[in-house]
């Protein structure tokens, strides 16, 4: 009998088809573990994004459906609930792109991400403040008129306020700085150190999720193509060359020699 602890969130064999005929996910399982950080890597289109709205509940509204595989959190199926039973269960996603209310003020952006809480708004607002500062001078102003950065800290920051046990974060540097991308990540390491919230990250910035991600999946067209630890992943040549744009003897390739990837696939023989 193992002694192994069943993961937090397990998604076994999942297809997803969208509008009835386009086939988007090809049989996808990934697991996310109690308290850790699971990176999701690929180029954009690989299916990252699809794979996450499939966990939330959200693919239904952009007319897709899981057809095959089951998707289960603490241990019970979640993969046909509605997105605010998925929220009321524990898992919040933050969407690509970061999407606030840019009409309304910070605080009150904050405050509809409580929304499926009963009381303690202002605990967990206060906790919000005290891991985005910048948030809390910030309180009164229209979201619609503050930096990218402070849109991406207050995105996350109302997927705290529901106090998840699990953030789906889709693309959290997209259109950022690297300094910001750096602050936004080491935020997002300290919540899970202190808070125990767990993190399934999809990104395209390899470098930067794996010197967070204890574990990491790589996707292409659909499907898982290679998964390991922060090690065996950073170490693997492939990724080295095809994702960090680093051939084996630590130069920088270019991208007329990088794109010859989809010829040659070592992991997949």
């Amino acid at each position: 009998m193992s002694d192994t602890p069943p993961p937090l969130l397990a998604v076994n064999n999942v297809e997803v088809i969208y509008d009835h005929v386009i086939l988007v996910l090809k049989g996808v399982s990934l697991t996310v573990p109690e308290g850790g950080i699971v990176a999701l890597l690929g180029a954009n289109g690989a299916g990252k994004s699809t794979t996450l709205k499939a966990i939330s509940g959200l693919l239904r509204t952009e007319r897709g459906e899981v057809t095959k595989g089951s998707i289960e959190f603490l241990g019970a199926s979640i993969g046909r609930k509605d997105p605010d039973e998925v929220v009321r269960r524990g898992i919040v996603q933050v969407m690509e792109g970061r999407h606030v209310f840019e009409h309304l003020t910070v605080e009150e952006n904050l405050l509809t991400g409580a929304y499926t809480q009963k009381n303690g708004h202002s605990l967990k607002r206060d906790l919000v403040y005290g891991y985005f500062p910048r948030l809390r001078e910030r309180r009164g102003m229209r979201a619609g008129y503050t930096s990218g950065g402070e849109q991406q800290m207050l995105a996350i920051g109302r997927a705290l306020m529901a106090r998840p046990k699990l953030m789906l974060l889709d693309e959290p540097s997209m259109g950022l700085a690297p300094m910001l991308v750096q602050e936004i990540f080491d935020i997002v390491s300290r919540l899970n150190r202190e808070e125990n919230v767990a993190i399934l990250l999809a990104e395209q910035n390899a470098a930067m999720a794996l010197r967070f991600a204890h574990y990491a999946y790589v996707m292409e067209n659909g499907r898982i193509v290679l998964d390991g630890d922060q090690t065996s992943i950073s170490e693997n040549e492939d990724i080295k060359e095809f994702y960090l744009g680093l051939s084996s003897v630590g130069q920088r390739r270019s991208y007329r020699d990088v794109k010859h990837y989809k010829r040659r696939k070592r992991w997949l023989s």
